[in-house]
């Protein structure tokens, strides 16, 4: 058996447990699927938010050999961020408004949003990733 993250056109998320990927593929074609909230055969794969891994353990990487370092990967991913966006702070909301709507510069920003605000984003339509980024010391960029 095999769980996937599920997810209708109307945004719901459930979880459905299958044989295998053929079996979901099938039955996602036959609409034999349905969100439990809406009852929405329109349901699409999405990526989950768990993974699992023992503490100190690199996994290795697709196809076998070499191992990941994950720790040096979210670090990467941080910096690039901070290099790569603007910091808007608590002003993201309405940074992501204006841009959204041609008010503003097409631009990368980050920034924090409430959870009012982020159900606002996604009502209007404004995409956009929520990624936990920890706070480095100035003393320990490198």
């Amino acid at each position: 058996m095999i769980a996937f993250d599920l997810e209708c056109i109307r945004g719901h998320r459930f979880e459905g447990w299958f044989d295998s990927l053929d079996a979901y593929e099938d039955q996602r074609e036959k609409r034999m699927i349905s969100c439990p909230y809406c009852d929405e055969a329109d349901v699409r794969r999405v990526m989950s938010p768990v993974a699992i891994k023992r503490s100190g353990e690199d996994l290795p990487a697709k196809g076998g050999g070499e191992t990941i370092d994950y720790t040096r990967l979210a670090r990467e991913v941080v910096h690039y961020l901070q290099n790569n966006f603007e910091d808007v702070g608590h002003k993201f909301a309405g940074e992501a408004l204006k841009i959204h709507y041609g008010v503003a510069e097409r631009r990368n920003i980050r920034g924090s949003a409430t959870d009012a605000e982020e159900k606002m984003l996604k009502d209007e339509g404004v995409e956009f990733l929520k990624l936990p980024v920890p706070k480095i010391p100035e003393d320990k960029k490198n």
